[in-house]
């Protein structure tokens, strides 16, 4: 196993990686809307956070080597399902591969944020 970090998404808040890679797959940690040049959260609603949660993911699949478009599963979690149309129109833009998906609402995110994802990519 190898692990993947970068300066260029947030820092992990706690005892895991921005991701690992295993053979030929990178799994990367739930992205949050934390903006890496101030580690503060993104202000604004689902799509302004969602685009934040989109450009940290790209950052840490570049570190590992990949891109968007080796995405072979995402996990995506909202705050709540009314905002998974808006979630979805920022999702669309990045993840052009349509890769497998799962979306579910929870209760509570780290930081009462609006929306976390993580994907499974193929190098």
């Amino acid at each position: 196993m190898k692990v993947i970090a970068t300066e260029k998404a947030p820092a992990a808040i706690g005892p895991y990686s921005q991701a690992m890679e295993v053979g030929n797959l990178v799994f990367t940690s739930g992205q949050i809307p934390i903006n890496p040049a101030d580690g503060q959260l993104v202000e604004g609603g689902i799509a302004q956070q969602a685009e934040q949660v989109m450009k940290n993911l790209g950052e840490v699949l570049k570190a590992a080597g990949c891109g968007y478009e080796n995405a072979v599963k995402t996990t995506c979690f909202l705050a709540d399902m009314a905002d998974f149309a808006a979630f979805n129109e920022v999702y669309g833009k990045y993840f052009t591969g349509k890769p497998a998906r799962s979306c579910v609402a929870v209760k509570t995110l780290p930081k009462n944020v609006l929306c976390e994802v993580e994907v499974i990519a193929e190098k």
